[in-house]
């Protein structure tokens, strides 16, 4: 079986062109190099910040000291995010039209960003002011209680992400009227999932991107698919494709995901107490990890502890995404058209990455082994009934 399942798989690869192939693998890999210029990127915003010293007189405003977190934490949001907008704007949107990922005006990907950079800087400056509280009130344990921070904060924004977030970005509607609704409203009631909870978004406004997700929580929780992959994909495809969102949903990978990456903030938190006073001294500034005014030194070692991360993050959303086809194969019974979704999705992921690469920079298994997992199944379940 083994070897009659590698055989299939080749066959879907085989439908991939050298030229193909050949872009996939250059994309995927600037991305990773994206990873390390990002850090770069980011050490030199931090240094110019602390050297700048314009926190420093922003602190200075007021003896408030809740009052000197939020117009510090907000003013280091905000221009960090103006003096990385070049770099944002090469690595989401100019690089993404040289690779025909993205369709996206320039304005409206600028548009989109203010929105982005409001809701961050509102969010970021109050979960910093809680980060900040915990720092003076929990002492030297205080990554301890910044994890549940993390948890509370993560769980809030899962609930109201679907309501009030997403809608600023994407408009959300029922897929309509016509048999891809009825097979997709018909997987969802085998499910559980409620008729209301399902949607179609205009997730082309910002790439070409075939692909669909799971996001909020209890009465937020939903399921999208992207209009890209409802123009792309045959029936069966959709059918698939929507049976592996649906495994998110019941497998409940959300809450997982909360509670991992609670604990991995802990362990970051701690590590950041350790290593900041030695980036400061690297960076300038004289400012403790309890100062708000060496918040730019903190976020650049939570922001290098996190990217080193990156495996352990990565894993964790592997194994999510091969439960998630297991159920789909399962339930749902479709492994070609399971196959033939993912091949479309090759064009951006390079689908024959190895091992080491795969585990170091992948978010999903490669299409590679989702293919080869679903031709498995096929060969298991199928036998003799076609």
């Amino acid at each position: 079986m083994q070897i009659l399942a590698a055989a299939a798989t080749q066959e879907w690869m085989a439908t991939l062109s050298a030229e193909e192939l050949a872009l996939a693998r250059d994309y995927t890999t600037g991305n990773h190099w994206l990873i390390l210029w990002g850090l770069v990127v980011s050490a030199l915003v931090t240094w110019v910040i602390v050297r700048w010293g314009v926190l420093d007189r922003v602190a200075a405003y007021t003896e408030k000291r809740w009052l000197r977190i939020l117009l510090v934490a907000t003013t280091f949001l905000i221009i960090s995010t103006l003096l990385t907008l070049p770099w944002s704007i090469y690595t989401d949107w100019w690089r993404e039209t040289q690779y025909d990922r993205t369709s996206q005006p320039l304005s409206d990907f600028v548009a989109q960003g203010a929105i982005g950079l409001v809701l961050s800087a509102v969010i970021g400056a109050i979960f910093l002011l809680g980060v900040y509280w915990l720092l003076r009130k929990t002492g030297r344990f205080w990554w301890a209680w910044a994890g549940g921070l993390v948890a509370s904060l993560v769980a809030f924004m899962l609930l109201l992400s679907p309501i009030l977030i997403e809608p600023l970005f994407n408009d959300y509607q029922p897929i309509p009227e016509g048999e891809v609704r009825d097979a997709v409203l018909e997987l969802a009631a085998e499910a559980g999932v409620p008729e209301d909870r399902v949607f179609m978004y205009d997730g082309s406004r910002q790439s070409n991107n075939f692909t669909a997700n799971v996001s909020g929580v209890g009465g937020s929780a939903r399921i999208a698919i992207s209009d890209v992959a409802m123009d792309e994909a045959s029936l069966d495809e959709v059918k698939a494709v929507t049976g592996h969102e649906i495994g998110h949903y019941v497998l409940g990978h959300v809450w997982r995901s909360v509670l991992v990456l609670s604990v991995l903030a802990i362990f970051l938190f701690w590590l950041t107490d350790r290593l900041y006073p030695r980036f400061a001294r690297w960076f300038g500034t004289d400012a403790e990890i309890s100062d708000i005014r060496g918040l730019p030194v903190f976020l650049f070692v939570l922001g290098l502890l996190s990217t080193l991360a990156g495996p352990v993050t990565n894993t964790l959303t592997r194994v999510g995404e091969r439960e998630a086809d297991a159920y789909s194969l399962a339930t749902v019974g479709l492994p070609d058209a399971l196959a033939g979704a993912l091949i479309k999705t090759a064009e951006y992921r390079y689908p024959l990455a190895g091992p080491v690469e795969e585990t170091l920079f992948y978010t999903h298994p490669t299409v590679e082994n989702r293919i080869r997992t679903a031709m498995e199944w096929k060969l298991a379940n199928q036998a003799g009934t076609e």
